[in-house]
């Protein structure tokens, strides 16, 4: 196992890759007690048109000329907490894209705390470096290098935290970091996720399920990583990447340290396929999640999670349709509306409007004579 200090990796926030491992952005400690009313600060529910004069969100929607969100929002591909918040509720995960940014003080606090906790952990492993980089080309050369610095500690059966993983599923592109993978002591190799709570109590198990979607996904991928599915053909189709770019200079000394000589990301992508392939690292066994209270570090608990691959490929080509085009974003059903109280779009939430059913299935509404 790697002492603190021996190594060294890059922050994935400095890659434009940072896959949020943690929960905040859902406080739903007590959400089903709450009495506080369904209305919220959220972002205003008519934008301006060309004209100046507003006209509503979904008439702005329907004059994109685009085929599909993936079009709409200019990604090339998602990131596995994308899909585990459109397991929540899809059309609370629309509105966050649509409305980028938009975060009350007191969640962006959360984020900061949970955020601050993982930092801590991880530099129980390993230093953090900041590389300068320039291009697409050198935040994807950052992660290869960490890859490649990490398969050495889990060949020797070490412990490596907040390991990078992409692939294709369902013909999009996923990506994200485990936060933690570490042998036990029957040697089967552990995913550990850690999620933080505000409040000294477990989450509720729809939030719980949340959290299943998103390991099972992360094993889903490194899985397919290791046994040789993923391949640097899909990953340049979908980043659009130039392997024959040179990297940076900061980027290259960083790979020389490393030991690495290389002059392009194609030379990097091939090291870190061909190592991926022959580490003979194992699938990972087991799937843990670990809550805990930020305020005192409390371990509220831990569940230990099955592997459902039948049931996570099918919320995986549900959530699929609606990026693809296929459907439009549903919301929650009326029996779940409870998490609406803690949203911050309820306000405009076309689907509560609609009366929880898609707003493109409503029958117009005949004018009243005046």
């Amino acid at each position: 196992m790697a002492e603190t200090g021996e190594e060294e990796k890059v922050s994935a926030e400095a890659l434009g890759f940072s896959d949020l491992s943690d929960s905040e952005f859902l406080d739903l400690e007590d959400t089903q007690g709450l009495d506080a009313s369904l209305s919220k600060p959220g972002p205003s529910c008519e934008l301006s048109g060309n004209d100046g004069k507003p006209r509503s969100l979904q008439k702005w929607k329907r004059g994109l000329d685009v085929s599909s969100p993936m079009e709409r929002f200019h990604f090339k591909y998602l990131c596995v907490t994308d899909l585990s918040t459109q397991n929540w509720c899809e059309q609370q995960m629309v509105y966050g894209k649509e409305f980028p940014g938009f975060l009350t003080p007191e969640k962006a606090a959360l984020l900061d705390t949970g955020a601050s906790i993982h930092l801590a952990r991880e530099l129980e492993v390993h230093d953090l470096v900041t590389v300068p980089i320039t291009t697409k080309e050198d935040a994807w050369a950052i992660k290869f290098l960490n890859i490649l610095s990490m398969i050495p500690t889990l060949q020797s059966e070490g412990h490596i935290r907040e390991f990078p993983v992409f692939g294709e599923v369902e013909g999009v592109l996923l990506v994200g970091v485990i936060d933690e993978l570490h042998y036990t002591a029957k040697g089967k190799l552990e995913l550990a996720e850690l999620k933080t709570r505000r409040h000294p109590m477990l989450p509720v198990e729809a939030q719980k399920k949340k959290d299943y979607f998103q390991v099972n996904l992360y094993k889903y991928i490194f899985d397919a990583m290791v046994q040789g599915k993923v391949t640097p053909a899909s990953l340049i189709h979908h980043t659009k990447l130039c392997p024959e770019k040179p990297l940076g200079p900061s980027v290259l000394r960083h790979a020389q340290q490393g030991g690495f000589c290389v002059k392009s990301l194609g030379d990097l992508m091939e090291l870190v396929f061909l190592a991926l392939t022959l580490s003979d690292l194992p699938v990972i066994d087991i799937l843990k999640i670990e809550y805990i209270h930020q305020e005192t570090a409390t371990v509220l608990g831990t569940e230990i999670v099955a592997f459902e691959e039948k049931e996570m490929k099918g919320k995986v080509q549900h959530c699929m349709a609606y990026w693809m085009g296929h459907r439009e974003p549903q919301g929650v059903d009326v029996e779940e509306a409870w998490k609406c109280r803690t949203c911050n779009y309820v306000d405009i939430c076309e689907w509560r409007k609609g009366g929880w059913v898609p707003t493109s299935t409503l029958e117009p509404k005949t004018k009243k004579k005046k």
